[in-house]
C-alpha cells in the first residue's frame, strides 16, 4: 500500500479474509495463469510487477518447503524449463524496457 496514503494507517480488509478464501483465491489465479499461456511473464512484469516466477518466490518466501525449482513447478503445473521451451516467446527491447520501469514502481 501507498504509505502516503490517507489509508496507510488503515487496518487491510485483506487480512480479515479467511486463509482458506485467500488460499483457494490465489489456487484460481495460478490456475488461471496456467490456462493462459499467452500471457507472457515478460507482459506480466511491464504491466503488473510480478509474473509466475515471483509467485514462486513468494510462496517459498511463505515457508512453502521447496527450493526454486520445485516452487516454479508448482506455479507453472511442469518444470520451468519446460513451461519456458513450450511457451515463452523472445522479449522485445519494449517489453524489456516497460518491465525495467514496472521494476521501479515495485520499491515503493
Amino acid at each position: 500500500m501507498d504509505t502516503n496514503s490517507p489509508l496507510a494507517d488503515a487496518p487491510d480488509s485483506l487480512d480479515m479474509l479467511d486463509d482458506a478464501v485467500a488460499a483457494a483465491a490465489f489456487r484460481r489465479l495460478v490456475r488461471h495463469l496456467r490456462h493462459r499461456h499467452d500471457a507472457q511473464n515478460i507482459e506480466l512484469m511491464g504491466l503488473a510487477g510480478f509474473c509466475r516466477n515471483c509467485l514462486a518466490d513468494w510462496i517459498v518466501d511463505a515457508g512453502a518447503p521447496l527450493d526454486k525449482a520445485a516452487a516454479r513447478e508448482a506455479i507453472h503445473g511442469l518444470p520451468a524449463a519446460e513451461w519456458k521451451a513450450r511457451f515463452q516467446t523472445e522479449a522485445t527491447p519494449e517489453q524489456i524496457e516497460r518491465m525495467a520501469q514496472s521494476m521501479k514502481r515495485n520499491a515503493g
